[in-house]
């Protein structure tokens, strides 16, 4: 989908949500018994079956899982860029579709997707400007913004003047412009040379740490996942499933080399096991 169909607004609605006990304090995200059958020509494919997952407010989530395991198109679900076709899903309290019009949660890309013609403060004036704020307010937000990603002074930069990492601290920029609760983000350093990556990873555990947003990541790293996660869904081969969740009990400071310590190999050991417990090297 194109990024000028997401802010539109174009996918189908889903389900119903769910009722919550009282007293009880509702997920960020709630999904029960998700289904997703996709019809082809070749007959029907079998994206995700039966998923159960709740994230709660302020947790760093990231599904892990091979090629073709659902683990995006989960994600899309989610921001209503697909239409499951079995179980209910909630977000921040509403269906997906009443999330993505209510402009409830931002969403990062794979690729920065940022218009060429125009500058990076008018990227990620963007979606102000579909709001309707004020010149002035847009002004506001747009400089909060460049800070929080370290993009002070390329605001009059267009993003073919920009590095891969640097179009994509744009691309979260705008994503976050218009202060969502919720941060979507389909393997955004994917692309990039494990060094701009490393960099980029601390640089999002300190937005997240000033922001208090909930954050769900796609992700093919196990290094990547441990070191930014307060939780790791892991996911099986098509149709995909849900065969672990990990917590990270690494504390909020997390330096690059805390990847040499016994916590973080032990978690990313478990990571691992699961996913050759659930991969078919045969497919």
């Amino acid at each position: 989908m194109r990024l000028e169909e997401y802010m539109a607004g174009s996918a189908a609605p889903l389900e119903r949500t769910h009722a919550v006990p009282q007293g009880a304090s509702a997920p960020v995200i709630d999904v029960r018994g998700l289904s997703l059958t996709f019809q082809t020509a070749d007959g029907p494919v079998y994206a995700l079956s039966d998923v159960d997952l709740q994230i709660a407010d302020g947790e760093f989530v990231s599904f892990i899982g091979p090629s073709g395991c659902g683990k995006t198109t989960l994600l899309r679900v989610i921001a209503d860029l697909e239409r499951a076709t079995g179980g209910s899903i909630s977000v921040n309290g509403m269906t997906p579709e009443e999330a993505r019009l209510k402009r409830a949660y931002g969403f990062v890309f794979q690729a920065p997707a940022l218009y060429p013609w125009r500058t990076v403060g008018r990227n990620i004036d963007l979606p102000l400007e579909i709001f309707g704020l004020s010149k002035e307010e847009r002004r506001k937000r747009r400089a909060a913004m460049l800070e929080l990603v370290n993009l002070s002074g390329f605001e009059k930069k267009y993003p073919w003047q920009l590095s891969g990492g640097m179009q994509q601290r744009a691309s979260i920029a705008r994503a976050l412009s218009f202060d969502p609760k919720l941060l979507l983000m389909d393997e955004p350093f994917g692309a990039l040379d494990e060094i701009v990556r490393d960099h980029l990873n601390e640089q999002l555990l300190q937005l997240w740490a000033k922001t208090g947003k909930t954050v769900v990541f796609v992700t093919h790293s196990i290094p990547e996942a441990v070191f930014l996660s307060t939780k790791i869904v892991v996911m099986s081969p098509r149709p995909g499933r849900i065969i672990d969740v990990i917590d990270c009990d690494l504390g909020p400071e997390r330096p690059l080399d805390i990847r040499e310590t016994p916590e973080f190999l032990k978690i990313a050991l478990r990571v691992r096991e699961g996913l050759r417990a659930g991969h078919s090297y045969d497919d």
